[in-house]
């Protein structure tokens, strides 16, 4: 399996930098710093507190069972990557007012700088760049960014990778059950013959999402070089089926994925 393993994400999941999940509420130190705490919540529209009490726990919880063995990593990056946000820009246009709220919040809490920093190592590591990946692994991402070359050859726009892309998913047997096209977004839906493969000792889906999505993840760095957006199909959970994207790759920018400093607004 590709780091961080399991004991390695819960350590990096407990190493979180916002209110301890015991804490009711934001009140950890007296009248002041609730109230400084509850700003820095307006501020971020909700965003603080949605984060630090509804999805820090659930993700906890997603980490120990992935630690049990009872949770894919997929699961834990699936909930990792919806993540409560406060949207910074509109596309490439910065949303001014509201990078000017970060500031203060910045200012008023060294959490939501700090929060910035540990989401972004959560989710490098999560995702599993080439470096972090077994040799096995390793091989099905190199097979799938060669393989890239020759499937996207010439394909330059969402729509175009699209159409090479389900032409790859039906070639390996998988059912497409439904697209979708809207606002650039170029959207697939689709059942992995797999799914059960090894459900009994892996759990389901484990050969489609822990072993073949390194496949997609060669896709996926090919097609991020040349500025599309390629989100890969997660755990779907609660369905047989999965779904995934196409877009073309913007400069879009959200807290806690963007920290202070990356659109000065660090204090």
């Amino acid at each position: 399996m590709a780091k961080p393993d399991p004991e390695e994400l819960v350590r990096l999941v407990e190493a979180f930098p916002g209110p301890s999940v015991e804490a009711d509420g934001p009140d950890r130190g007296g009248a002041t710093e609730a109230t400084e705490i509850g700003r820095v919540d307006e501020l971020l529209d909700g965003a603080y507190g949605a984060l630090t009490r509804r999805w820090y726990p659930e993700l906890r919880r997603r980490a120990a069972a992935h630690a049990d063995g009872d949770c894919l990593r997929e699961r834990v990056l699936e909930h990792v990557e919806a993540v409560p946000s406060f949207r910074l820009s509109d596309g490439p246009t910065a949303l001014t007012e509201r990078r000017e709220a970060l500031a203060e919040a910045a200012a008023l809490a060294d959490e939501v700088r700090e929060i910035a920093e540990w989401y972004g190592t959560l989710r490098s590591r999560l995702e599993g760049d080439r470096a972090s990946l077994t040799r096995g692994e390793r091989l099905l991402h190199d097979f799938g960014y060669a393989l890239a070359h020759v499937l996207f050859l010439g394909a330059s726009s969402p729509r175009a990778v699209v159409r090479r892309l389900r032409l790859a998913y039906r070639s390996v047997g998988v059912k497409i059950d439904e697209t979708a096209s809207e606002g650039g977004i170029e959207e697939t839906t689709f059942t992995c013959p797999y799914r059960n493969v090894a459900a009994g000792t892996r759990g389901k889906r484990w050969v489609c999402h822990e072993k073949l999505d390194r496949v997609d993840d060669g896709y996926v760095s090919y097609l991020a070089e040349r500025g599309i957006s390629y989100q890969r199909p997660r755990g779907c959970a609660g369905s047989e089926q999965c779904q995934s994207t196409v877009a073309r790759d913007g400069p879009a920018r959200w807290w806690p994925k963007t920290p202070p400093a990356a659109v000065g607004a660090d204090p």
